[in-house]
């Protein structure tokens, strides 16, 4: 009776996500919890969206929005009864020499039964820039929900899949029942300015905070398809360059020195178009000789994963991939590097014609990683072959190249306990098998977990496909922010059968 009347307040109330599959017992009842209070829910994800919490930016007011960001969490956090300690992490130095402060680590556990597993959740609160004039439909603080999509900066990167969790524990403290598993939270909120000062709290908590911690879980990606759930097993690093080519620190007037001078920008523009062909290959001598070999067992299982080719392009709005086939795709976007001009910086990009010859330009690139690549051999492989470009052009210029950033490859066991009750969670909630697939951008916690704690990690993403993270009009499907919460309510019942039936634990 009881399931009969959720059916009909769904159909009654326009815009709900649809439940899933009735499920038996207490998730049954966990899952009709969190269909009824779904609005609820959502709402808490408009509040959360609506604080800009940009971490790219170093402005003083928006560093204060991201310390009000994680001080909401933690309230969050306190109210379903978990114990929170907010740690500091310190301060950021600026290249201009200014210091702002760095937001707090949240730590929180709820649960200590050693009976239990013990899982821990990591997230992150802090999100890329985003205004009306980048082309957004609206505003991108102000969650707008459309045709069933709720849209706004963070809602999948990373609010939506955090409170996600948080539902789900919400709901079995709103039913009184008793948490199957122990539950630790990390949350942070400079994940993307390169998770700032988090090794340094995870390496002094290894063996406190996390010495109990049984698996780790991270849902920060997206699925390879709009409605196949799927689970991540690897994710590719990422090396960032700068290259700096310089004449003097003032502009130049094209109509008095154009002709008689090596100008910075066309000797920037040959450096940027020397480090990749058309066709996505990576010019720079022996990029690839560290590049783990192809194995069968890997090839087959890009085989099975499903993608239907035309509408991953539509979805991507692109006319058409360098690649024809799935594999080729999936390969390319994995487990091979790939090489990504971003930017320009100190160039003339404004509307208008102004005849100027930069004096000093900044051009930005990054390369990812993938396994056995290593980022100093990367790095020396650049420098020495932007150089050996550089001089061929006999150039007076100064040109100066670094690397800022070198983030490592991660690649997970995916035969381990945790893969297998993400596996079985999700037959339950969505009906299906999940694709096991990589994942190309880069994930720094997951390296870090693995390296500091040696214990595994599971990566358990909530988005679709086309969410469009990072990008204009980030959106989380309601049906995703809504069967995800569910999703984490059956994995962690789905964890603490496997403990109780005594299914590995890892070490």
């Amino acid at each position: 009776m009881a399931s009969a009347v959720l059916a009909l307040l769904l159909l009654l109330l326009g815009g709900m996500s649809a439940p899933s599959t009735p499920q038996a017992g207490l998730l049954g009842r966990v899952c009709q919890y969190i269909d009824l209070h779904q609005d609820e829910f959502v709402q808490t994800l408009k509040e959360w969206v609506a604080i800009e919490s940009d971490s790219i930016q170093p402005i003083p007011r928006l560093r204060q929005e991201l310390f009000s960001m994680l001080t909401l969490a933690a309230d969050k956090l306190r109210q379903l009864g978990a114990r929170v300690d907010v740690v500091a992490a310190g301060s950021q130095k600026l290249p201009d020499g200014q210091t702002l402060p760095i937001p707090p680590v949240i730590l929180a556990e709820l649960g200590n039964d050693p009976k239990k597993a013990t899982v821990c959740f990591y997230g992150h609160l802090d999100v890329q820039p985003a205004s009306l004039e980048d082309g957004w439909l609206s505003d991108p603080y102000t969650l707008t929900q459309v045709d069933g999509k709720l849209y706004g900066r963070g809602t999948t990167d990373n609010k939506g899949p955090v409170l996600a969790w948080i539902n789900a524990v919400s709901a079995f403290r709103a039913l009184e029942e008793d948490l199957p598993v122990n539950l630790k939270f990390i949350v942070e909120g400079m994940e993307e300015a390169g998770s700032l000062a988090l090794e340094e709290v995870v390496r002094r908590e290894k063996d406190q905070f996390f010495s109990s911690v049984d698996y780790i879980v991270i849902s920060d990606n997206l699925w390879i398809s709009q409605r196949k759930p799927a689970l991540i097993y690897g994710t590719r690093g990422n090396s960032y360059f700068t290259v700096e080519v310089k004449c003097r620190d003032q502009d130049f007037h094209s109509g008095t020195f154009g002709g008689i001078l090596n100008e910075p920008m066309a000797d920037l523009v040959a450096l940027l178009g020397s480090l990749v062909d058309a066709s996505g290959h990576i010019l720079i001598p022996g990029i690839y000789d560290q590049v783990a070999p192809l194995t069968e067992e890997e090839k087959a299982m890009y085989e099975a994963i499903e993608l239907d080719l035309d509408e991953y392009r539509r979805s991507s709005q692109v006319k058409r991939f360098l690649f024809d086939t799935k594999e080729e795709i999936l390969m390319h976007l994995w487990r091979y590097p790939s090489l990504s001009i971003h930017g320009i910086e100190g160039a003339f990009d404004e509307p208008g014609a102004k005849t100027v010859i930069p004096g000093r330009v900044t051009g930005k690139f990054s390369i990812r990683l993938v396994p056995h690549m290593n980022a100093s051999v990367v790095e020396k492989q650049v420098e020495r072959h932007l150089q050996h470009v550089f001089s061929k052009r006999n150039s007076s210029n100064q040109m100066t190249a670094s690397m800022t950033l070198g983030l490592l490859p991660w690649l997970a066991n995916f035969t381990d306990s945790q893969y297998l009750a993400a596996k079985r969670a999700i037959k339950t909630v969505f009906g299906t098998e999940p694709d096991m697939i990589r994942d190309g951008s880069t994930i720094p916690i997951a390296r870090i977990f693995q390296d500091i704690i040696q214990k595994s990690v599971l990566m358990l993403p909530l988005g679709a496909v086309d969410d469009g993270e990072h990008a204009q009009n980030e959106k989380i499907n309601r049906w995703n922010y809504i069967e995800g919460s569910k999703l984490f309510a059956a994995f962690f019942l789905e964890v603490a059968q496997l403990h109780k039936n005594g299914t590995n634990v890892p070490a």
